[in-house]
């Protein structure tokens, strides 16, 4: 069953959810990708495509403690993070010293009209509600350079819960928002962007996850 929020306040429950469990986050999905082929693969090929395109740099939107933005780094990317929790900014610049890491929203992204060579936003639109997703989206596709590509993940499925615990028992308060693959990629092409590819995998970041693979078409604002 899906589930709307409320309240007017889902970004500041957001931030002040993820500034509670940041060291702890950080702690639990350090080694994830270590335990996940498939999504290197994807952050590979990501990469690559960065590459063919023109190069450039490349935000990790919603980077939380930084271990995306250091693993593309690591591929040879030009990657920096931003995130709304001052908390996963300071955990991201202690474990990933030298790195660039920014205070920001999604929802207001402070980047200029095409200035990026690539968007990724890994398990970071879970918390938007469907009512925000086309803002969100909007603002990706003002940033990202005509053919550049857009990487996203999400929790696979139909329902919306209310998140009050997590990341080591601590106290939260999010909504976790499941979506089929061909509701992402209906949003993703009203917003410019052309779907190449989608896959589907379980692993211990997502019971079921989807992976989308976007390239945007063209600036409309």
């Amino acid at each position: 069953m899906r589930i709307e929020p409320n309240t007017d306040d889902w970004l500041e429950d957001t931030r002040t959810s993820y500034d509670t469990v940041a060291t702890s986050y950080a702690d639990q999905v350090r080694h994830l990708l270590e335990e996940t082929p498939d999504q290197r693969a994807v952050l590979a090929q990501f990469a690559d495509l960065v590459c063919t395109s023109g190069g450039g740099s490349v935000a990790d939107v919603g980077c939380g403690p930084g271990r995306i933005t250091a693993h593309l780094r690591a591929l040879g990317v030009d990657a920096f993070g931003i995130d709304l929790s001052p908390g996963m900014i300071e955990v991201a610049r202690r474990d990933h010293p030298g790195l660039r890491f920014e205070l920001g929203s999604m929802t207001h992204l402070d980047l200029a009209h095409d200035s990026m060579g690539g968007l990724v936003a890994w398990y970071s639109l879970i918390h938007v509600p469907d009512d925000e997703i086309s803002s969100v989206l909007a603002h990706f596709q003002r940033v990202l350079r005509p053919g550049g590509p857009l990487l996203l993940s999400f929790h696979v499925g139909d329902d919306s819960q209310l998140k009050t615990q997590g990341y080591g028992g601590h106290p939260m308060k999010v909504y976790v928002h499941r979506r089929q693959p061909g509701q992402m990629a209906a949003w993703l092409n009203d917003a410019g962007f052309t779907v190449e590819e989608h896959m589907t995998l379980s692993s211990a970041e997502s019971t079921l996850g989807g992976l989308l693979l976007a390239r945007c078409r063209r600036n409309t604002q």
